[in-house]
């Protein structure tokens, strides 16, 4: 079935690389499964075109039957699924840190009261490390961030709901000069110290997406995974940082939020295979929503679509 993934993959994004990252593999390791499957088959599959690859005629006729039994594997497990409601079970839940806190801690309280026999387990992480472990089966829904200046690109077969959206605003020390600011350009902070999330975080990569849209280099010194960290780091005068909405209210009185110019938004969305789907999914998703309705007053209004 790994090997059959692999082709399908190839087929539907047209190169080694894309599928290695719709799966989440080095190109290397995606290239090995092909190979293997070349062997199994008795028949070349690829060939080279180019700097890339393309399907010989036999590759062609078992991609095509690749893509039908992902396609018959994904409705039969979903089928199978459905057949249960009742919410029992262990379900494995993976976060990023701030909708742990204002979001997720919430849903598990609600769930143990409702559904005391389901016994769901919570990781904490980021988007870089979480998606893989969806994808392997080791989480079945994922609560991730999406920063509307660089969308979150999914694999295919995993479904997304829209939770909510929220502002991101600058935070800056309480005695920086542009503090109390009605708003601010990110081009006027060149040359200031920065806070963020660890390289190859979504907060790191649209931080230096958007200050390089604005002519700038940011200077980012502290690469700390918490808001609650990186808001220490601001009120002491050493940095500024790009916050959400839900985390500013960790913030001390030594910081202040200074909206952009260019409004900033992410959106928090839930994940999960499309053939995973089930109650206990469903019975999640219910009251995550549930706990986003009660702090309704800081994110903006959702469609809350599925996708």
């Amino acid at each position: 079935m790994d090997r059959l993934r692999a082709l399908s993959a190839v087929a539907s994004h047209g190169s080694i690389a894309a599928a290695a990252r719709e799966l989440h593999v080095t190109p290397s390791a995606l290239s090995q499964q092909v190979n293997k499957l070349e062997r199994e088959t008795g028949h070349q599959l690829l060939e080279p075109h180019g700097r890339g690859v393309r399907f010989t005629h036999a590759g062609r006729v078992l991609a095509a039957h690749a893509n039908q039994v992902m396609r018959s594997v994904a409705a039969a497990e979903s089928d199978l699924l459905d057949l249960g409601t009742e919410v029992v079970g262990p379900l494995h839940i993976g976060a990023v840190g701030s909708a742990i806190r204002a979001l997720v801690v919430t849903t598990l309280a609600a769930l143990a009261q409702e559904h005391p026999r389901m016994t769901p387990t919570l990781r904490d992480g980021e988007v870089v490390t979480l998606l893989p472990a969806l994808l392997a089966g080791e989480l079945d829904l994922l609560v991730i961030d999406s920063w509307a200046s660089r969308p979150l690109p999914l694999p295919e077969g995993v479904v997304t709901h829209t939770l909510l959206v929220e502002p991101i605003s600058i935070a800056l020390p309480a005695r920086h000069p542009l503090a109390e600011s009605a708003s601010l350009d990110l081009g006027q902070l060149d040359g200031v110290p920065w806070t963020s999330c660890p390289a190859g975080t979504e907060p790191y990569e649209s931080l230096l997406q958007l200050a390089r849209a604005h002519g700038m280099e940011p200077d980012i010194r502290y690469a700390v995974a918490e808001y609650a960290s990186q808001l220490s780091l601001v009120a002491a005068n050493l940095a500024v940082a790009l916050v959400p909405a839900m985390t500013q209210r960790e913030a001390s009185p030594g910081v202040r939020f200074v909206p952009c110019k260019t409004p900033l938004q992410r959106e928090i969305k839930v994940a999960w295979r499309a053939h995973a789907g089930g109650p206990l999914i469903r019975a999640c998703l219910e009251f995550l929503t549930d706990a986003v309705a009660q702090d309704a007053g800081d994110f903006l209004p959702t469609a809350g679509s599925v996708a």
